[in-house]
């Protein structure tokens, strides 16, 4: 008898710590966008691209398969960096609201040329290190969207 309450009380304990650690982790839908984000933005490994390098993480990172992407960043820093981003000030995003913060990083713009066609798009890369504005969400607030 006493090994049973002791059983039922270790899966309460366990099933109470499982709900707790829920509370403190992004939603199903902000974990699905932070996973997004990090498949289209981030690539800590480099710190910058010519326009092979476009044309190839723009086809690995899933971005040409239906129509080529007109325009997209890769931030090359790590991700706790990024992650920092969304500790800052608040700021204005395009779509109005207030969720947007800013940070200095190390990117490669991937400009699509006009004259390719999905699956085989063709990039112009320009490499810098600038000012970039990310949307953030959740709690802890996590990187969901590149504003600019």
């Amino acid at each position: 008898m006493m090994d049973l309450q002791r059983t039922q009380s270790l899966l309460l304990l366990l099933v109470l710590t499982l709900l707790g650690l829920g509370l403190v982790q992004p939603s199903y839908g902000q974990d699905r966008m932070y996973q997004r984000f990090l498949r289209q933005h981030v690539d800590p490994q480099v710190t910058g691209g010519n326009d092979n390098y476009c044309n190839v993480m723009m086809q690995r990172r899933k971005m040409t398969s239906v129509q080529c992407k007109r325009f997209n960043t890769f931030i090359h820093e790590d991700i706790w960096n990024i992650r920092g981003i969304c500790s800052t000030t608040n700021i204005l995003c395009k779509n109005g609201q207030m969720n947007c913060h800013e940070g200095v990083v190390k990117v490669t713009d991937c400009r699509e040329t006009g004259n390719s066609k999905a699956p085989n798009c063709r990039y112009r890369a320009r490499t810098s290190t600038r000012r970039v504005v990310i949307a953030c969400e959740g709690d802890p607030e996590v990187p969901v969207h590149f504003d600019r």
